[in-house]
């Protein structure tokens, strides 16, 4: 790639998934790409990845919920290029139980991460996009921001929220030149289904009303996920295309099924809706 289309790129959660694949093609195609996670011991996946794609990237320590080590980041960012002209917002995690089944500290610990730490990355990045009067904040969302879903309350409202920061930020920084994009993929061959999946505390506990709900929807996922198809390297090729554009759209959902779910979401009455979600989660279920 020509170093004048080189862009300076910051990633989160680069440890795995989205942000591990996005980190190692974006630098594959000549971009100083700067990827982080919040535990270097993770770092050896992303490397042999880098390696085999004969591409470099420089890995650093963040926590997106630490404001000191993401100042840290950024500041070595501005001391070596002076601007940031990406940022890629993927660290987060899904956790699945039903609300009384999730304690108080589990859902905060989701909302710090998911949704605090975008605002916390994006807090400081911006001043390093402002004076080019250029940019792109990428956010990794998700199809469950927009739509409520059993036994995934804590997640939903987690991208919700991310949501509508989005768009409301999409307005505030569209004057200074910097865009604000929202990927909104369904489920993938990630880890956050698989070694990094997350059960609410009293997911297992055979006294809760909704244990027999929750054991049944997880055996569904997992079935579903087994025949998942989803190449997660399609979300890196989509962040490619996203950034190599001058005015990218808001929302950016990949697959069709996705799409045709949000739009029967949004165009048929919620309790025929409903009715129908409800049916199709729950063929076969027997509380007895």
């Amino acid at each position: 790639m020509n170093s004048s289309h080189s862009k300076v790129i910051l990633i989160t959660g680069c440890s795995s998934g989205f942000g591990l694949l996005a980190a190692a093609r974006l630098a594959s195609k000549g971009h100083a790409v700067y990827a982080t996670m919040r535990d270097l011991n993770k770092q050896g996946a992303l490397i042999n990845e880098l390696k085999e794609r004969n591409a470099q990237a420089k890995i650093l320590p963040l926590d997106v919920c630490d404001p000191v080590s993401i100042g840290q980041v950024v500041k070595e960012i501005g001391a070596d290029h002076g601007h940031i002209d990406v940022v890629i917002n993927n660290a987060g995690y899904a956790i699945g139980g039903y609300f009384e089944d999730l304690t108080q500290e589990e859902i905060r610990s989701l909302m710090e991460t998911n949704f605090f730490g975008v605002q916390n990355v994006t807090r400081a990045v911006i001043p390093l996009m402002r004076p080019k009067a250029s940019g792109t904040i990428i956010n990794i969302s998700s199809i469950s921001g927009r739509y409520g879903a059993p036994a995934f309350g804590a997640y939903n409202a987690s991208k919700w929220a991310l949501e509508g920061f989005s768009e409301s930020l999409y307005y505030e920084l569209r004057p200074f030149g910097i865009r604000v994009v929202l990927i909104e993929p369904g489920a993938y061959k990630t880890k956050i289904f698989g070694e990094n999946q997350r059960l609410a505390k009293n997911f297992n506990n055979e006294g809760s009303p909704y244990f027999k709900r929750s054991h049944f929807l997880k055996a569904l996922i997992d079935e579903h996920l087994k025949d998942n198809y989803r190449d997660p390297e399609d979300i890196a090729a989509l962040i490619e295309q996203i950034i190599g554009k001058k005015d990218p759209a808001l929302r950016y959902i990949p697959e069709i099924e996705s799409r045709l779910q949000i739009t029967l979401r949004e165009i048929l009455p919620f309790k025929l809706y409903s009715w129908i979600y409800q049916r199709m989660l729950f063929k076969g279920f027997k509380d007895h």
